[in-house]
């Protein structure tokens, strides 16, 4: 399945409104004829239409959302809401962490300490933070590290509802960082289109 931004692909369908084909709506995506299209948010509209119908489907995609997002990997951490493609708050940290070692012997031993010791400082740091900063909201999209991540929500019990609420794809991300949640919507908003099978 690929992604593809929103508007991409309501021009790519728009100008198909009635043509000939066969059209399924059902389980949060729609078949037309052979390509296959399942938006971020899901699509509550079901139907089977003799002709090419994209109407819900391209109503569904332009609308916008308050989504709460968290990512964390060790090294940082970047947690806002968003609104549409708008960041409504924000707050992003960073904190060192060691790589791992490799060599053997007790100075590894004493480098793997001082490693996990930065990395629960990260965890905890960034849960607060997410606590702060993300208020429960209807979908919640998680990204950057899923071990980070897993950490975080076990950290405090008051962001269980984030993994109730996490979208089905997780956003992977190579540094968190304020311009990183910037460019968030362009992928949050983006389309998954399977082409005949692919």
């Amino acid at each position: 399945m690929r992604y593809i931004g929103r508007d991409n692909v309501r021009k790519r369908f728009e100008p198909l409104e009635g043509t000939p084909g066969h059209t399924v709506y059902g389980g949060g995506e729609v078949r037309i004829d052979d390509v296959v299209v399942r938006p971020t948010f899901g699509l509550a509209h079901e139907g089977e239409y003799d002709h090419v119908h994209v109407a819900p489907l391209l109503e569904e995609i332009a609308r916008d959302h308050l989504v709460a997002v968290l990512l964390v990997r060790l090294g940082g951490y970047a947690a806002g809401m968003l609104e549409g493609e708008r960041i409504v708050t924000s707050k992003v940290g960073s904190r060192f962490v060691k790589n791992r070692h490799k060599k053997g012997g007790s100075s590894a031993n004493r480098f793997r300490r001082r490693r996990e010791e930065q990395a629960k400082a990260l965890i905890e740091e960034a849960a607060e933070v997410a606590a702060t900063v993300l208020s429960p909201a209807p979908f919640a999209a998680l990204g950057g590290d899923k071990a980070a991540i897993d950490a975080v929500l076990a950290e405090r019990a008051d962001l269980g509802w984030m993994r109730e609420r996490s979208l089905p794809r997780f956003f992977t991300v190579e540094e968190p960082r304020l311009r990183t949640l910037q460019a968030l919507p362009y992928d949050l908003y983006a389309v998954g289109v399977s082409d005949g099978g692919a």
